[in-house]
């Protein structure tokens, strides 16, 4: 019953406030296509904003599992995947949109972007500038990968990950009627954003899974709007109708999201810190006889001890010479 008020609350607020600010300022004369206008929206912050105030307020299952730490030296290789994955989806979509023989090699598009910059010192720039941007994109991975996904299907990561990124597509489905984004047929283009939001997330779990961290699943999340999104959109986008440019830019991750699920990472998944079994001692007694004593109720600053349950002679024997020796000699704070 908690799950499911947790699962409902954040929903509402995720939709709910997300949904009248995008309709507020489009009707106050704002173009939801500026990024400068996007991010003062606050918009985006509202999916972690509503898993905040779950975990600490209706669920009060508090942040364990929700990944916060950045983990740099176990996960480097994860962040720099998340970096550069999405720079080698856009050498691959544009690699498409060529063999299709939709658009011509050229990056004249780019030189023009900045008078006097050329395009590979633009795109270093560029690159450079998708970390920084990473605690922005934060706010939805916090909600909708750290939260939604292990709260939505409990045990069922392939149902999660899917419900999850069907969910965060429908999410952005007032976009396509605000400005943001213009499909020539609405139905065809929000199905194949869908389809594209299906995949990212199948990405950004296997990142978030591999890692342990929401902050690669951020890093890659700002890749994928600030370097494939908009570089394909730089490139592409004059040429060719916006339902095709998401298709093309969809397509290599459609080969990563189906080698991700056909070799079985989900199932081959780490434990998280709160799935780790609890840690144990083991216990030599002066008989040899091993004993391991469960740790996961110990409180730190306790002076009880937990029984150690043993079914030999020896073991029970062992017990109560400990009790008799912890009764007379256990001092304040004795643990």
């Amino acid at each position: 019953m908690s799950r499911t008020k947790g699962l409902v609350t954040y929903l509402l607020i995720s939709f709910g406030v997300t949904w009248t600010v995008e309709i507020t300022a489009r009707l106050m004369g704002f173009s939801l296509a500026n990024p400068l206008v996007q991010i003062l929206s606050l918009g985006w912050i509202a999916p972690a904003a509503a898993a905040f105030i779950v975990r600490r307020w209706v669920t009060r299952e508090g942040f364990a599992d929700a990944g916060l730490a950045l983990r740099m030296r176990t996960a480097w290789r994860h962040y720099l995947a998340a970096w550069l994955g999405p720079l080698a989806f856009t050498v691959a979509a544009v690699g498409v949109a060529a063999a299709l023989g939709l658009w011509q090699p050229t990056l004249a598009p780019l030189n023009d972007l900045i008078p006097g910059l050329p395009w590979w010192a633009f795109l270093a720039v560029l690159m450079l500038v998708v970390p920084l941007l990473a605690p922005v994109y934060w706010g939805e991975e916090f909600g909708w990968t750290s939260y939604l996904r292990l709260r939505i299907f409990p045990g069922r990561p392939l149902a999660a990950t899917l419900a999850t990124g069907l969910i965060w597509a429908v999410w952005h489905y007032p976009l396509a009627f605000l400005g943001y984004i213009e499909f020539g047929n609405v139905a065809l283009g929000l199905l194949v954003w869908t389809v594209s939001f299906l995949c990212q997330e199948i990405i950004l779990t296997w990142l978030r899974l591999r890692s342990g961290s929401i902050w690669t699943t951020s890093v890659a999340h700002a890749g994928n709007n600030m370097t494939l999104s908009f570089l394909t959109g730089i490139v592409l986008g004059g040429t060719i109708d916006a339902t095709v440019n998401i298709a093309i830019m969809t397509a290599p991750m459609v080969v990563v999201a189906g080698w991700i699920l056909l070799s079985g990472r989900y199932e081959a998944q780490p434990p998280t810190t709160a799935e780790r079994k609890p840690e144990t001692r083991s216990v030599r007694p002066g008989n040899g006889v091993r004993a391991e004593a469960d740790l996961r109720n110990a409180s730190p600053r306790s002076d009880q001890y937990l029984p150690i349950v043993d079914s030999t002679r020896a073991g029970r024997l062992f017990n109560e010479g400990r009790d008799a020796f912890a009764t007379r000699h256990r001092a304040p704070g004795w643990r």
